[in-house]
């Protein structure tokens, strides 16, 4: 097979994985900054998530256990940051960031123990049947999860169109006096909006526990959570545009994998910071101060 073809292949498969913890904490945001709320602490919800899926897995021999116990202790979480976000003079940023500290302290505190135990994964749906090659067959072997984000990226994209629950949050999201003026509970809504997408995000971590790489260590997460916020921006906080952001995130953090394949091992490990260059890139091109950017809420922080 030649390089080039290899380097695709191994690129096209590591993007449908390294995509997925990805689609799933910009979906999470997505749904968050839609309220009007910012949530950095998602980086705390995923390491948390990726720990308590694993432990659960461990315990009780079942995967999709722990994937449900890791978008229970994300709603967890994600709630804490908006109760406290409801209150007078708290700011949405400086919250987030110690929701991240305590998501990412309590998961190292408690998941010392599953650093070396070996718990279930979830079972991959092989792609590539269709190939003789085994290579492709195993680049292929792509998480339910994959799927699952896909699926709620096009069942948010219809809640915010079509819902009248869909269209509260984009009214508190948009603005605080409308809102108001329609009789909405702003800090209600945007509780329930941050509590769901920190549960998004939880599963996001039980995808990297649990599917790829599919083990619990503390260095796991990487900062992909707050690269989300970067990627809610380049998708202009559209659902169906977070599968593509994803996927390029996901490709630009396959790169360094992918070369190895073919035998590049000087300097192939600074295609490894790919996915920050990425994130750097996107911001210093859309972010432009005093100017709001095309499809953000007008009740975000960083809009105003």
């Amino acid at each position: 097979m030649a390089p080039l073809t290899t380097v695709l292949i191994a690129m096209t498969a590591g993007a449908l994985r390294v995509s997925t913890p990805f689609l799933f904490v910009s979906l999470g945001e997505c749904l968050t900054e839609r309220s009007g709320r910012i949530n950095l602490g998602n980086e705390g919800v995923l390491v948390l998530g990726a720990m308590v899926a694993y432990a659960t897995s461990y315990h009780t021999g079942s995967p999709w256990a722990g994937v449900l116990v890791a978008a229970f202790a994300g709603a967890l979480l994600g709630g804490l940051h908006g109760a406290i976000c409801a209150l007078a003079r708290v700011n949405d940023v400086a919250m987030g960031i110690a929701i991240m500290l305590a998501g990412t302290g309590i998961a190292f505190f408690f998941g010392k123990p599953y650093v070396q135990p070996e718990a279930p994964h979830l079972p991959a749906i092989p792609l590539g049947f269709w190939s003789g090659a085994a290579p492709i067959r195993s680049a292929l072997e792509v998480s339910p999860l994959f799927f699952l984000g896909l699926a709620a990226a096009v069942a948010m994209h219809w809640f915010f169109r079509a819902t009248r629950i869909g269209l509260r949050v984009r009214i508190v999201g948009d603005s605080a006096d409308a809102a108001r003026a329609l009789g909405l509970s702003i800090d209600r809504v945007r509780l329930l909006a941050t509590a769901a997408g920190s549960a998004l995000a939880g599963v996001g971590g039980a995808f990297l526990s649990l599917s790829y790489p599919g083990s619990w260590n503390e260095g796991l997460s990487s900062g992909q959570g707050l690269m989300a916020v970067a990627l809610v921006v380049f998708a202009r906080w559209n659902p169906l545009h977070c599968i593509t952001a994803a996927l390029i995130f996901g490709a630009a953090g396959a790169l360094g994998p992918s070369l190895q394949t073919v035998g590049v091992t000087k300097g192939y490990y600074l295609f490894y910071a790919a996915p920050y260059v990425v994130t750097l890139a996107i911001l210093a091109a859309t972010v432009r101060p005093g100017r709001a950017l095309r499809g953000m809420p007008g009740e975000l922080s960083i809009g105003r």
